[in-house]
């Protein structure tokens, strides 16, 4: 059970308000500190899943007083140790407010998810240095038709981070994360694409080498990957597990494609170049659904009303076009296979 630590700097005057606030809470631990006269510093030892709801409380309670800071810490270990509460009997349903439907999400809280993805998406140097460096061994590792230096260019690529902000900003309905990822999103996949092309103008390239022709065309199976890698992308962030494995899976579906584009595109091969182009677009759509879908089922909202009718407007419009893309998609899949069947029974 992963626990959280969150210290509460507030006036000594308000910690009477605090124990009423908290008193039904399913808390580990609380200590207090007094930090001055009038400052008291407040400890708060719960589980990962109740931190959200705990902010939320305190934050809506206290962020106009004086001194009011919230600072959350992860715990690594905790003795003795926590048990897990035994599972209640089911209840008969009945109308609850939309944060106790939020408390029981197994997730980290939305402020811990927000502060990693905001991170993550910024176009830093580091960013851009690994995207060229991931690009490069991409790029070498299909024109060797090397697999092992494939996966390594993907276990470098720092692709995912951006792609999750960007759909966890269009959950929340926040428009300055978005509006980051995306612009994080397109200088890299830029980058990507114009570097690769670049090789491609200047080094010898066979669209019929294995691992280039495997990704000059699309199928089923690869819209079934990239919604996948989307999927768990998504779902590591809200579990706050390890995302370097899942960062790998995103660039499977982003990546290898993309370097296959620009390697195509500057040797002047335009009609693979255009299956590759496709597999890359239909890859980005099936990632960013799958994750935004993701954040919307593991109840990621903003914290008031209004904000949250805004955020519902934009993921209700952002998965009704991406799904209508990927249908479209699909259907077309589908029938260009219905067609090859047709023309190889005629043939035969």
């Amino acid at each position: 059970m992963p626990l959280r630590l969150l210290e509460v700097v507030l006036p000594e005057e308000n910690l009477r308000e605090v124990e009423e606030l908290l008193r039904e809470e399913p808390l580990v631990g609380i200590w207090y500190d007094r930090l001055s006269e009038q400052q008291t510093l407040l400890k708060i030892l719960a589980t990962a899943q109740e931190t959200e709801h705990l902010m939320d409380l305190l934050s809506k309670k206290f962020s106009g007083q004086p001194w009011f800071r919230l600072i959350l810490l992860p715990v690594s270990a905790s003795l003795p140790r926590v048990e897990e509460p035994p599972k209640e009997e089911e209840k008969p349903k009945t109308a609850e407010p939309a944060a106790s439907e939020q408390k029981k999400k197994e997730r980290i809280s939305r402020a811990e998810m927000y502060e990693v993805v905001q991170n993550m998406a910024q176009l830093t140097r580091v960013y851009k240095g690994m995207v060229v460096l991931s690009t490069v061994v991409a790029a070498v590792g299909l024109l060797n038709d090397n697999v092992a230096v494939i996966i390594g260019a993907m276990v470098i690529a720092p692709l995912l981070g951006p792609i999750i902000a960007q759909a966890m900003g269009t959950t929340l309905g926040d428009s300055d994360l978005t509006q980051l990822a995306l612009r994080t999103n397109i200088s890299g996949l830029g980058i990507a694409l114009g570097l690769s092309l670049l090789m491609g103008m200047f080094l010898e390239v066979h669209p019929t080498g294995p691992e280039l022709a495997a990704r000059t065309g699309i199928g089923l199976g690869d819209l079934a990957v990239a919604l996948a890698s989307g999927g768990a992308g998504a779902l590591a962030f809200t579990a706050g597990v390890p995302t370097v494995l899942v960062g790998v899976m995103v660039a499977v579906a982003l990546l290898p494609p993309l370097a296959t584009l620009g390697l195509l595109l500057g040797s002047g091969h335009l009609i693979p170049a255009l299956g590759a182009g496709l597999l890359l677009i239909s890859n980005i759509i099936c990632v960013n659904l799958a994750a935004v879908v993701v954040f919307w089922l593991q109840g990621v909202r903003p914290t008031t009303w209004w904000e949250e009718k805004r955020a519902q407007q934009a993921t209700k419009m952002s998965i009704v076009i991406c799904a209508g893309l990927l249908l479209l998609l699909a259907v077309a899949i589908i029938l260009a296979g219905r067609i090859k069947y047709t023309q190889l029974l005629y043939f035969y």
